[in-house]
């Protein structure tokens, strides 16, 4: 008996997992290209577009009930053109169709579901549908059916549709011209918005489902440190206190899920993004910073650790995610009975386990068990034996079930990585981070970098595509702005103003302000966003307002402070009447509207020792920026920072230059005194 063989679309020659997990589907796909819009346009067909992700469960159960199933398949092949996007290669094609999405519905989320014309015109829009409607939702087939008849007998109306709901998408695309000035009363709104949202039980704000948001921790706690406002420390401190305790962080194998589908963090969406746990790695080890609490330093340590175990491949990259469902169920992988627990351990080390993590015979999660501390009253003790025990649990799941990994590596997403292990270093003291993040580094120069120097988006298994967006240009410039601030190497200032260079020319609205997602020479979509909202990530235009600040204070040149006055000015204008959708902005404009400190350090030496650059970097304090200037980078230090050349290097130790609010004092020559004036200052964190 012949052997059936498997069918094959054009997806796969594609390198994106998410793609490849598509392409045997009996689907005819596309991926995302003008091969696809041609044969639409050839054979009269619309377009079904369809967006996801590799980690995401219900793609996965959409694919499973009709894109693998014969009866949807030929509905689709006979009638439509299939194009596959995955959201993380082509960010663009998903925000400008999920504009639309949550333009026509309301709502949003993947995967997302698109019909259009052969000319990405719009008239359907939708997220997961079954094969078959139920419960009153419209099912794939029944969609088809219907469009398919109105694609032969009343496509006026169809077409009449997409070119009103592109008119409509680039007038509302539209934003106010920058003219707001930042101001403090801003900020104060949103901490009071922050405030009246907040979960004072469980921590975190409104209703499940709960995201972790890390950046609007870190707002809260940058406005503690402006304001000594303590209300805002606590609610940060709550929240990540809460998260650590719950389901979502894997106190197993360490690592946060993606979001917690109920009011207590207990039991997650399992897939873990690798941008959420960078994010809340470096918002613990800024309220470790804070708080001086060693139980937000475990957490990050923790978090980190698994990010390098579990996400790095061995030339230095981070994988992007890891799958929610293990062997098609959600959460398997993650999930134990009490019975498992003490067969691996042993009867005294798995009770001792059990009642640590709450494991038990009734359980927590369809009769298994998410490990959580929600209600153990010694949560911030972490035991060494724990830990022990927990490696042999590790153990048990990997060899038990398989957790898909999308191993390929976007350059905006492992930029943040980089950002969150500088931190580390520098808060921990170990330099293992640096290393780290400097090979991230290197790998990323190597691999997601073109022969015209434009940052691209993605790499996997030897191969890079997709010329960069905003995101990329902006994370990567902070991520450089952040070794600096742990090495002193002044290349990575002098990368930073590079790129940050390409990402004012290619994506910069000179006329207007604000930052368009895709570059003056891609492909044009239905509309040119300008991103702003900072909803999972930070938003590219906020990150561009942060880099641009810290720019124009480190090198004192009035390019890089025009372009951060109006980047803040639109973004002011823009924020409109909900400030906590922005806290990555309000993080930015936060070091703007308070006192600022700038301290150039001139040494006799070569170059200082790690020891001598701790020492500097322990006088650390709010919003303050550090420049070292020796023997050995005075001249690379001048190109990027001009002023520093009026300072002379001294014939022994060092010379400490401290300005603040654009008043600077006397040289200084010894790090007690320096200290003095800090403590002074008021500024000691």
């Amino acid at each position: 008996m012949k052997e059936e063989t498997k069918s094959t679309n054009h997806l796969i020659n594609e390198k994106s997992p998410y793609l490849l997990q598509h392409a045997h589907n009996p689907v005819n796909w596309f991926p995302w290209g003008q091969e696809a819009f041609d044969t639409a346009k050839s054979e009269d067909k619309p377009i079904f577009l369809s967006i996801g992700y590799s980690t995401c469960h219900w793609c996965h159960v959409m694919e499973r009930e009709s894109f693998e199933d014969l009866e949807a398949a030929e509905a689709l092949n006979r009638n439509f053109i299939s194009i596959k996007v995955d959201r993380e290669e082509r960010p663009d094609v998903d925000a400008v169709y999920m504009t639309v999405c949550q333009a026509l519905t309301g709502a949003g989320g993947w995967p997302l579901t698109i019909v259009m014309t052969p000319d990405k015109k719009p008239f359907y829009a939708g997220t997961y549908l079954p094969k078959h409607a139920r419960y009153g939702s419209m099912g794939l087939l029944e969609l088809l059916a219907e469009i398919t008849s109105r694609w032969k007998q009343s496509r006026e109306e169809l077409l009449d549709s997409g070119e009103k709901i592109t008119e409509y998408l680039n007038k509302s695309s539209d934003q106010t011209n920058g003219s707001a000035e930042p101001k403090r009363e801003l900020l104060k709104e949103a901490v009071s918005g922050y405030l009246s949202n907040f979960d004072r039980t469980f921590g975190g704000f409104g209703k499940a489902p709960k995201f972790p948001a890390p950046h609007n921790l870190l707002f809260l706690m940058q406005y503690y440190k402006a304001q000594k406002e303590k209300s805002a420390l606590m609610m940060a401190e709550k929240t990540l206190e809460q998260m650590y305790k719950g389901g979502m962080f894997d106190h197993i194998g360490g690592g946060f899920s993606r979001y917690s589908t109920d009011n207590r963090w207990l039991v997650p969406h399992f897939e873990k993004m690798l941008y959420d746990n960078a994010l809340l790695s470096y918002a613990y080890l800024d309220a470790y910073k804070i708080t001086k609490r060693n139980l937000f330093r475990f957490v990050a340590e923790k978090t980190l650790r698994y990010a390098i175990n579990e996400m790095r491949n061995e030339a230095g990259g981070f994988s992007c995610a890891q799958d929610a469902d293990s062997d098609g169920v959600e959460g398997k992988y993650y999930v134990f009975s009490p019975e498992e627990i003490t067969t691996q351990l042993g009867k005294e080390d798995g009770d001792l386990f059990c009642r640590q993590f709450d494991i038990t015979e009734t359980g927590n999660f369809e009769g298994k068990n998410i490990p959580n501390l929600l209600q153990n009253s010694h949560f911030e003790e972490q035991s060494p034996k724990i830990e022990q025990l927990c490696k042999k649990i590790v153990d048990l799941r990997q060899n038990r079930t398989n957790l898909l990994k999308d191993d390929k590596v976007l350059t905006s997403w492992n930029a943040l990585m980089i950002v969150a292990l500088a931190k580390a270093a520098r808060e921990t003291n170990n330099a293992e981070y640096i290393t780290i993040a400097e090979k991230t580094h290197q790998f990323i120069k190597e691999n997601l970098i073109d022969s015209n120097g434009r940052l691209l988006v993605r790499w996997r298994m030897g191969y890079s595509a997709q010329e960069g967006f905003l995101d990329d240009y902006a994370f990567f410039t902070w991520a450089l702005l952040e070794l600096y601030a742990t090495t002193y190497e002044v290349s990575y200032l002098t990368e930073a103003i590079r790129f940050a260079t390409d990402m004012v020319f290619l994506f910069f609205d000179a006329e207007n302000g604000g930052f368009y997602l895709y570059a003056n020479n891609s492909e044009s979509l239905l509309f040119r966003p300008k991103e702003i909202y900072d909803g999972a990530m930070p938003s590219g235009n906020s990150t561009a307002a942060l880099v641009l600040l810290r720019l124009a204070r480190i090198t004192g040149n009035l390019y890089w402070q025009n372009l951060s006055e109006k980047q803040l000015r639109f973004l002011t204008s823009n924020i409109g009447n909900s400030p906590a959708g922005y806290g990555f902005s309000l993080f930015a404009m936060t070091e703007v509207l308070y006192p600022a400190v700038d301290l150039v350090c001139v040494s006799s030496k070569e170059q200082l020792t790690k020891e001598e650059i701790k020492e500097i970097d322990l006088l650390s304090v709010w919003n303050m920026t550090t420049l070292i200037k020796t023997a050995q980078n005075e001249e690379e230090l001048a190109k990027v920072a001009p002023f520093t050349s009026q300072y002379p290097l001294e014939q022994e130790g060092e010379v400490f230059y401290l300005c603040r609010n654009g008043a600077c004092s006397a040289p200084i020559k010894d790090i007690k005194t320096l200290k003095a004036q800090l403590a002074d200052s008021l500024l000691l964190i």
